[in-house]
């Protein structure tokens, strides 16, 4: 009688043991999936911080930058450098919130707040000064958008940028829609 008492108390022993451990296995299992899925969601929240406000990958598409960037090609966009470095400045090739169909285009500066722009016989003068344009070739003319035997000229405000693509020909830029403001500059890409 005692062998059998005894065998029974150490199966209802038994038992409660297994079942605390399934209990503990499956805390343990909810708990991995938890740390998981919080590490996968922070890891997104990372990605989106860092692409949306820091650093992201641009492509360029068209021919508007060429020489200077070419089409299909990648290039970083770095959106942080003017909100912590230094203001958009000319000669800056930059990505932009296009005004007229709100489309992103990558363009260069040519004029800041306060320049005035001026375009004859296929040369662009800024502040009454020829503008020195050694990333284009030689030959490259620029006329205003639509009449190409006319002058335009353009005065930025404050906060306000002049931009055009380094193949004049094939750009479309201020000169169709104007002046862009700062807020539309998305940053600045280095190449």
């Amino acid at each position: 009688m005692t062998a059998d008492h005894s065998s029974s108390q150490a199966a209802a022993v038994f038992f409660p043991e297994d079942e605390l451990r399934i209990v503990r296995l499956a805390r343990l299992f909810w708990r991995v999936v938890w740390r998981t899925a919080l590490v996968i969601f922070l890891g997104y929240l990372c990605y989106l911080g860092t692409s949306h406000y820091l650093i992201q990958t641009v492509k360029v598409d068209g021919i508007s930058m060429y020489p200077t960037l070419r089409n299909d090609d990648y290039y970083i966009l770095q959106r942080w450098y003017y909100h912590f470095y230094r203001d958009p400045a000319p000669r800056d090739i930059v990505v932009i919130k296009d005004p007229s169909n709100q489309c992103y285009a990558v363009k260069r500066i040519i004029a800041g707040p306060g320049d005035s722009v001026y375009v004859t016989d296929g040369d662009i003068f800024v502040n009454g000064k020829k503008l020195k344009e050694p990333y284009l070739p030689p030959s490259t003319w620029t006329f205003p958008a639509e009449l190409p035997n006319e002058q335009w000229m353009i005065a930025c405000q404050q906060g306000e940028y002049v931009v055009m693509g380094d193949n004049r020909i094939y750009s479309f830029d201020s000169r169709y829609y104007g002046v862009v403001p700062k807020s539309n500059i998305l940053g600045i890409i280095f190449h």
